[in-house]
Parts: C-alpha cells; sequence; structure tokens
C-alpha cells in the first residue's frame, strides 16, 4: 500500500481488539454500532448517489458499490462465525478471498438496495443473538486460519463493529463536497 494512502485506506485507524472480556457498557456500545450501521450506510449512499457509487473511494480501491455488497458479505460471514463459535468447540471458520468476491458479477448487477436490505435484517437477527449471549458465552472462540489465531466473541465484536465504521468512512469519502 502507498503509505500516502493510508489515511484513504484507514480512514478511522486500525482495528483495536480488546485484550480480555469486556466491561458490560463496552459491549452494549459495540453492539449499538451493529444496530446504527445499516441506517448510516443507507442515508450515506443515498447522498453519494448512483454516480457516485461507482467512484472508487481510493485509488486502486472499492468503488462504493462493491463496499456496500461487501459489508453485507463480511457481515454475513460474521454471523455464521459467532453461530458456530456459540455451537461448536474453538471451530476453524473458514476465509474468503475478498478482493475476488467484490469482482464477482452479481456485485455490479445487483441494486444495491438488495445489500442495504441484506444487511439491514442480518444485523436485526444479529444484534437478537448478541443481546442474549451470556458473559461465559462472550468468551467462546474460532480459530481464523488466515490469521492463525483465535477469536472471543468479545473481539469479534470489536472488529466487526469497526468494520462496519471503517467501511462507512470509506463511503463518506465520496461524499460531495458540499455534503462532507
Amino acid at each position: 500500500m502507498n503509505p500516502s494512502n493510508e489515511h484513504l485506506s484507514y480512514p478511522i485507524g486500525h482495528a483495536q481488539l480488546p485484550d480480555g472480556p469486556l466491561a458490560p457498557a463496552a459491549r452494549k456500545a459495540l453492539i449499538q454500532q451493529i444496530v446504527e450501521l445499516p441506517a448510516h450506510v443507507a442515508a450515506t449512499s443515498t447522498i453519494v448517489g448512483g454516480e457516485g457509487l461507482e467512484r472508487p473511494y481510493r485509488p486502486g480501491g472499492w468503488n462504493g458499490r462493491q463496499v456496500i455488497h461487501h459489508l453485507a458479505d463480511s457481515h454475513m460471514n460474521c454471523y455464521f462465525r459467532f453461530r458456530l463459535a456459540l455451537t461448536e468447540e474453538n471451530p476453524t471458520v473458514r476465509p474468503y478471498d475478498e478482493q475476488a468476491w467484490a469482482e464477482l458479477p452479481d456485485v455490479a448487477a445487483t441494486p444495491i438496495t438488495v445489500s442495504l436490505t441484506l444487511l439491514e435484517a442480518l444485523h436485526t437477527r444479529w444484534v437478537i443473538l448478541l443481546q442474549h449471549l451470556s458473559e461465559e458465552q462472550w468468551q467462546r472462540t474460532f480459530y481464523h486460519p488466515g490469521t492463525k489465531r483465535d477469536f472471543t466473541l468479545d473481539q469479534a465484536l470489536a472488529m466487526y463493529a469497526w468494520h462496519g465504521n471503517h467501511h462507512l468512512a470509506h463511503l463518506k469519502l465520496l461524499l460531495p463536497q458540499e455534503s462532507a
């Protein structure tokens, strides 16, 4: 990555994962970010507009349409990872090639409203699950072979709250200057 594009690649900085269990208030705040993300993405995409969503947020980066479809793809994967971790002992989750997924023909052919609706429904279901986990369940883990490490569900929550805001910030980079 070009160092001069670091602020465009990571406009909110890199994810910070907790070393231990989250405090209930911190967890609640992260869950609230998951709750709010679909509405923020929908509102931002409306302001950016159709033509704006066809532009990349940085040189060599995805366009806004790809970002929106990626959010739905990625958060579906995370939801399944939570469910696996809750029903199996430290399952190994399957990584996927995000770039290849972003280049599949359905990304260009599917209206963003489909992924916005999917993201809203998915987050509704995911949040219901998150709100019903016990302290013990938050410490359940899954193994990610791409990063070669275990993640607790607390850490996954922090990662995906950041992930949603990270890509929301990418979409905001596409806002018309008078709206930014």
